[in-house]
């Protein structure tokens, strides 16, 4: 179930619904403020607006990022799984064996 948060981003009140605890929505908060403490020092003479759009922009950066290097991963992953099959295939060698024979 949603839960109302008041939050202060970047010195503004925000209420917001979502279905995440206390900790994970103080953790986006903190994070968005540290970025926009972070890019309000870089940045002379930024509003709070041109902030707000920077750290935007640096969070899809990251995002676009972290969504090639899973890619990238995954296709490692399953290339890795593939080189494996293929050196099972071609090591494995079909032992007949006679078991109504006994051994």
């Amino acid at each position: 179930m949603k839960k109302r948060f008041d939050i202060t981003v970047v010195g503004r009140e925000f209420s917001v619904l979502s279905d995440k605890g206390d900790e994970y929505v103080d953790r986006i908060v903190r994070y968005i403020n540290e970025r926009a403490k972070e890019t309000g020092e870089t940045s002379e003479n930024a509003t709070a607006s041109d902030i707000a759009i920077l750290v935007a922009l640096n969070i899809a950066e990251e995002l676009f990022g972290l969504q090639e290097e899973k890619e990238d991963l995954r296709s490692r992953f399953e290339g890795g799984i593939e080189e494996l099959i293929g050196y099972i295939d071609k090591e494995s060698t079909v032992i007949p064996c006679n078991v109504r024979g006994g051994l």
